[in-house]
């Protein structure tokens, strides 16, 4: 898509915006750089030792060989509302993950103090006012996930009743 120039196509004053932005992480966190972003963050967080810290920041690089970090940037000078252009982009990683799996690959969304940290923005190329959506773990699944507990359909939908 990307290499076609779809996205040539987007025309702000048609009010189609593309708020999406991507970056793609080979073991990033597994790098210096990103061991000292972790060792700065924190900001009135409960102290977590140094070294279990930077243990847990290296495992988690080491889960997927290819993150890909989603987020929105908002632009207020749109007509398109900001709560539209963050689910767009929440939308853009949904379909992300949908791919990757119809594809045969492992994939998982997290989140994490890291996606609210300005100073982890801006070292991903990101504005600090940007919203990371999420980090996107995609690779091999070493070993199947467990089936998720079935849900009752009753529970997540509700009929609406207008009052006489």
């Amino acid at each position: 898509m990307l290499e076609r120039r779809d996205l040539d196509v987007v025309r702000r004053e048609k009010g189609r915006l593309r708020s999406y932005l991507l970056v793609s992480l080979k073991n990033f966190l597994a790098k210096a750089r990103r061991r000292e972003l972790t060792l700065r963050r924190g900001e009135g967080r409960a102290l977590v030792p140094l070294d279990e810290l930077l243990e847990r920041e290296r495992a988690k690089a080491l889960r997927a060989p290819l993150i890909l970090v989603v987020a929105a940037h908002l632009d207020a000078g749109v007509k398109i509302p900001a709560v539209e252009q963050l689910l767009a982009s929440a939308a853009a990683a949904q379909a992300i993950m949908l791919a990757s799996v119809a594809l045969g690959f492992g994939a998982m969304w997290k989140t994490g103090s890291a996606a609210y940290d300005a100073e982890v923005k801006v070292a991903l190329g990101f504005a600090a006012t940007d919203a990371i959506v999420g980090f996107l773990y995609l690779g091999t699944e070493v070993a199947p996930a467990p089936p998720a507990p079935p849900a009752e359909w009753r529970e997540l939908v509700r009929e609406f009743e207008a009052a006489s």
